[in-house]
């Protein structure tokens, strides 16, 4: 419902109450992961299909961390002559709090990005939690990236124009494939992509407070979704599990980060921008104060959400034109 303190633009309200209508477990009482994922899949299917046209799509089991099955991947090239050669590859990871999504329940998105950026992305189909817990799915981000790196240039050409990128629960196993990769000497990417990222772990920020209910992505399905994530055991402070928290950020790669202004997570995504410019990192921030966690899902309904998908695909297309101005050093947008 509409209130005179709701900060919801009215479109933004109208999709939130109708997807509270319809799913409301996913707000408060999701109980299994089984569960969780009827209520996406439900989700997705009850969406009107979008022919998004793209050249061409293949799905692949790429090499998984020493000891780990292969990993899922589903590979999205632009149509031909549309993007000239060499092109940025993007290796994507998918939403869901790191229990949900998969690369079936965001073909769609992908499709998107592919189509606008003009880049092949990599829809990567990490292991899930509870039954793969903390750090598998980091792993699996991490033996990706390095998968990518290695197949460049038959996956676009430019070893220049590697990009990570990832919305929510990928957002934050985007950032980490970069951790692990500066801590490993791995592949470095010329731009990280996150989109409503959870950095932190922690649930005391004034907008999970303030954004706790009401918005959809209930306060009550995010620790849900940490605690299948880390487990009885998992050490929540650990950087692959909370970014916000390595101790230094210095070398990361240059950052475009997109946050809602009604979302939980939108402090610790502000928070971890402002700890990579601290480092010296390049950051560009977008920040989209009438917007709730998932606005980026609905570009054919929320005027937000296209221009929120036109910056993210406009930065990814720079990292192939020119990785040393992918943004402006220190710059903030929006």
């Amino acid at each position: 419902m509409t209130s005179d303190s709701d900060r919801l633009t009215p479109a933004a309200r109208s999709l939130v109450d109708l997807m509270n209508s319809v799913f409301p477990d996913l707000g408060g009482a999701v109980t299994d992961a089984a569960e969780a994922r009827r209520i996406i899949d439900a989700l997705e299917s009850g969406r009107p299909a979008q022919a998004v046209e793209v050249g061409s799509v293949e799905d692949r089991v790429v090499p998984g961390p020493e000891g780990a099955p292969g990993i899922p991947v589903r590979i999205y090239r632009p149509v031909p002559g549309e993007t000239p050669w060499p092109r940025p590859t993007v290796v994507y990871f998918h939403g869901g709090g790191w229990v949900i999504g998969s690369v079936d329940s965001y073909d769609t998105s992908v499709r998107r990005l592919c189509r606008a950026s003009g880049a092949t992305v990599v829809s990567v189909g990490y292991r899930l939690a509870p039954e793969h817990r903390f750090p598998a799915a980091a792993q699996d981000a991490y033996a990706a990236l390095c998968w990518a790196a290695a197949s460049i240039g038959e996956l676009g050409g430019d070893p220049e124009a590697l990009v990570v990128a990832g919305d929510s629960a990928g957002g934050n196993l985007a950032t980490v494939a970069c951790l692990v990769a500066r801590e490993r000497g791995g592949p470095v990417p010329a731009l990280q992509v996150l989109v409503y990222p959870g950095t932190g772990g922690g649930q005391e920020t004034d907008s999970y407070r303030r954004n706790g209910s009401g918005y959809f992505m209930d306060v009550t399905a995010l620790r849900w979704f940490w605690e299948q994530y880390m487990g009885p055991e998992g050490d929540a402070a650990h950087p692959w599990a909370a970014p916000l928290r390595a101790a230094d950020l210095s070398g990361m790669p240059p950052a475009y980060v997109v946050t809602a202004g009604c979302d939980p997570l939108c402090d610790e995504g502000q928070a971890y921008a402002l700890r990579l410019r601290e480092a010296q990192v390049p950051v560009v921030e977008r920040h989209f104060p009438g917007m709730f966690h998932g606005f980026f899902a609905f570009p054919d309904l929320l005027d937000e959400a296209r221009e929120a998908l036109a910056g993210v695909t406009e930065a990814i297309a720079e990292a192939g034109r020119d990785r040393k101005n992918i943004c402006d050093q220190g710059g903030r947008a929006g």
